[in-house]
């Protein structure tokens, strides 16, 4: 009798074990965009607020046109980063709208500028180039396009705030050699073909070293007249 009664209660444990690990094989993380996501966080953290390392930038409040842009660009090869390109290599148009509508949507805090350790001379030719450009070169000031407070303009033109010097240094570097291609007409290609490495230099260190804005919101879609023609900018 005792024998089956130590069965019995070795069953019901038994019972109990299995249930409660079918209930754990089936349960499901939540099905929001902020799950989904979750990939995107450990290298530009939970709400695209941008993380410590200087290549991977801010994503949060930038334009969701912006966004997908960049995110198809991934996808079909346009820029190229390994990481990315297979993340994102299968994903459809909707799919990437999503991801692009979430982060632009997202409004952390800024991370603390930071003043790079250039020249008080060169920081002065990237206040320069930032907001009035340097016509006898014929290049745009960046605040013609990015909007006054360079927090970027509706649909597809971003913020240029919370980035590392190295981040902008390194993007307008790859897109003046043709390593990161917008569509045609590729105007950041024109504009970073007319810069120096000391202008590269100076514009991303004055860039980094400026406060984010207190008002993060986007210039209004064709606000500003553009100075050249972007592909990547409905006209």
């Amino acid at each position: 009798m005792l024998k089956r009664k130590i069965a019995a209660v070795i069953f019901t444990a038994l019972i109990g074990v299995t249930a409660r690990a079918q209930d754990a094989q089936t349960e499901r993380a939540p099905d929001t965009m902020q799950a989904r996501v979750l990939a995107c966080a450990a290298c530009h953290g939970e709400k695209g607020q941008g993380t410590d390392n200087d290549y991977f930038p801010r994503l949060a409040g930038k334009p969701a046109g912006y966004l997908y842009n960049q995110l198809a660009a991934f996808r079909d090869g346009r820029r190229q980063y390994p990481p990315m390109n297979y993340l994102l290599a299968y994903l459809p148009d909707a799919y990437l709208h999503r991801i692009a509508e979430y982060f632009a949507a997202q409004r952390p805090p800024y991370p603390p500028a930071v003043t790079a350790a250039v020249s008080a001379p060169l920081l002065a030719r990237g206040e320069q180039l930032a907001t009035q450009g340097d016509p006898a070169k014929h290049i745009p000031a960046c605040a013609a396009c990015h909007g006054a407070a360079l927090t970027g303009m509706e649909p597809a033109i971003p913020g240029l705030l919370g980035l590392h010097a190295d981040y902008i240094s390194a993007q307008l570097g790859a897109w003046r050699y043709g390593t990161r291609k917008s569509l045609t007409p590729d105007c950041m290609h024109e504009v970073a073909s007319r810069l120096t490495n000391d202008d590269i230099t100076a514009v991303a260190a004055w860039l980094a070293a400026s406060p984010g804005a207190a008002n993060p919101a986007f210039a209004p879609a064709g606000s500003l007249k553009m100075p050249l023609r972007c592909g990547s900018e409905p006209q």
